[in-house]
């Protein structure tokens, strides 16, 4: 869904810039078009009533009187500035001009209309055009300015368009954001609402499990399985809690309440909680640290136990009783690296199989809560969870050191 929702936003994003470019592209041809030879420009038919106005020997003779449409009219002046030859010239033009008059109205209007001018070997063709048709301005721009004009033009369109593509960004990204809150907010109260009704009857079947496995009128394989029920019954519980939790990790829902750590004194006492709490038991524990001071690391103490506990815990289960749990820790660069390993060749008769159980297919996280769970909690931190597999299960948390850089 929220990939469709995705390429949705994405395609709508690409037809408005499509159309906007498209838009803007047949409006520059289409305004090329209307005032160019193919269109109407008013300055094209000169030269071809140039071509109709010829001289006979006795008279000038116009065969191009379908070429002056509506009211236009023409003449033309000989050397001395004399009107020798002329087609419904206005009642209010001259006959005779100088040459400061050509001089005027070949840049601006003669007696108010618009007229074009075209120089021929007998004179000056003057073709004018009804008052108020058309609007002419003399105009002169230095050069550079002039090739300025086109890298202005592409400047302007495309801030435009990266305007319309911001907003529409801007628009999509909200859209997006208010979808994915309601979808978070969905998810969490269907999971909020499952983990309550499963935590009240969880209680009672742990408490009762425990009592049975107390109870020493019971006979011992009766009590053994009452010690599975429990064990089980903690792994759902604990299955809840994660579930919660890598819900609200994924859903930026989760505050982190950092502190300065020692990665050693860290470990030390995780490792010792951990082997308090009976998970280990049958399972062997090495602590590898450095010599030298490692460097302090800024985070949740809560969420990090929970990545490391998770980790010791899926060595426990995918390893059989004896297996050694090796963890440590290094500085790396600008980054602190906790480590937890287990299995091998002695202890882990089919290591490929063992990989595929702890690992995903593609080598990462599996889809499993615990691990998935450790790879949000690093990145929370800013860091990342890298995972290998092989004769031994290896995960390594990056985590920034402090004063790292």
């Amino acid at each position: 869904m929220k990939m469709r929702s995705l390429l949705k936003g994405a395609g709508l994003v690409a037809a408005s810039a499509a159309l906007i470019v498209a838009l803007t592209l047949v409006g520059i041809w289409s305004f090329i078009f209307y005032n160019t030879d193919s269109g109407r420009d008013w300055s094209a038919p000169v030269g071809e009533i140039s071509q109709a106005l010829t001289w006979d020997g006795s008279g000038y003779v116009f065969t191009g009187e379908d070429l002056l449409d509506g009211d236009r009219w023409a003449m033309l002046l000989d050397e001395s500035g004399q009107v020798v030859w002329s087609l419904r010239r206005p009642a209010d033009v001259p006959e005779t001009y100088t040459i400061m008059d050509v001089a005027s109205f070949t840049r601006w209007y003669l007696s108010d209309y618009p007229v074009q001018c075209r120089v021929r070997d007998d004179g000056l063709l003057v073709v004018g055009s009804p008052k108020g048709s058309v609007w002419k301005h003399d105009m002169a721009m230095d050069m550079d300015t002039l090739l300025q004009v086109p890298i202005w033009f592409a400047a302007l369109f495309l801030l435009a368009l990266g305007c319309v593509l911001g907003l529409a960004y801007r628009v999509l990204r909200r859209w997006f954001r208010q979808e994915q809150q309601v979808r978070d907010a969905a998810r969490s109260g269907g999971i909020n609402g499952v983990s309550h009704d499963i935590r009240t009857p969880l209680a009672v079947v742990l408490g009762t499990a425990a009592q049975l496995e107390a109870d020493p009128t019971l006979p011992p394989e009766r009590r053994k399985q009452a010690a599975v029920i429990c064990r089980q019954s903690q792994a759902i519980r604990d299955l809840v809690n994660d579930l919660n939790l890598t819900m609200r990790l994924d859903c930026a829902m989760q505050v982190l309440r950092k502190e300065t750590l020692q990665p050693a004194a860290f470990l030390r006492q995780t490792a010792a909680d951990f082997l308090n709490s009976g998970m280990a038991e049958g399972y062997p524990m090495e602590m590898d640290l450095p010599e030298a001071p490692l460097p302090d690391i800024e985070a949740d103490t809560f969420l990090l136990r929970r990545a490391v506990d998770n980790l010791l815990t899926n060595c426990v289960r995918h390893n059989d009783p004896g297996c050694p749990i090796r963890m440590g820790a290094r500085a790396e660069g600008a980054f602190l690296v906790l480590w937890v390993e287990s299995g091998g060749a002695a202890s882990a008769p089919d290591p490929e199989e063992q990989a595929r159980r702890q690992l995903g297919p593609d080598g990462g996280a599996a889809h499993g809560t615990g691990l998935k769970l450790v790879s949000q909690i690093a990145a929370a931190h800013g860091g990342e969870a890298r995972f290998y597999g092989g004769e031994a299960f290896r995960c390594e948390l990056w985590l920034p050191a402090v004063g790292g850089s």
